[in-house]
């Protein structure tokens, strides 16, 4: 198996081999905990974002190791909430964070830290522009 990024999305087959559960657990638990809810491709494939990852393993730490119930394990999260026990906010719009995250590296650079060409400017601003719709058709298969 690769090494992929902490930040990358991963398929339902590498989550359950991570996790150590069959893929159809996962699909199981997805009808069981509203907040678990990967992204989905046309076909139907998910995707796991870090957070539906660290979730899962949170949802598999409460019901095989400490041996809770299904529903334990949702009262559980209803009465305290999930993010007293991940320690973290939960981000489920990763585009947008991505997003916030390159405008500021933009406002970072300098014009005397990049030295393009205007052939290779032009090749930038047209991938840009092809990334921002992506972004956009994307965003709106997911709504």
């Amino acid at each position: 198996m690769s090494v992929k990024s902490k930040s990358a999305f991963r398929t339902i087959a590498e989550v359950a081999e991570e996790i150590g559960v069959a893929p159809h657990v996962l699909r199981f638990w997805e009808t069981k905990f509203k907040e678990l809810s990967p992204m989905k491709a046309s076909g139907g494939r998910r995707y796991y974002r870090p957070d539906d990852v660290a979730l899962i393993k949170l949802i598999r730490n409460f019901l095989y190791e400490k041996r809770y119930t299904i529903e334990g394990v949702q009262k559980l999260f209803k009465q305290q909430g999930i993010k007293t026990f991940l320690n973290t906010e939960i981000q489920k719009d990763f585009f947008e964070d991505q997003t916030k995250t390159s405008e500021v590296k933009e406002q970072e650079l300098s014009p005397q830290t990049t030295h393009f060409d205007s052939s290779q400017l032009q090749l930038l601003q047209n991938i840009q522009q092809d990334l921002i719709a992506l972004k956009t058709e994307l965003q709106s298969a997911l709504s």
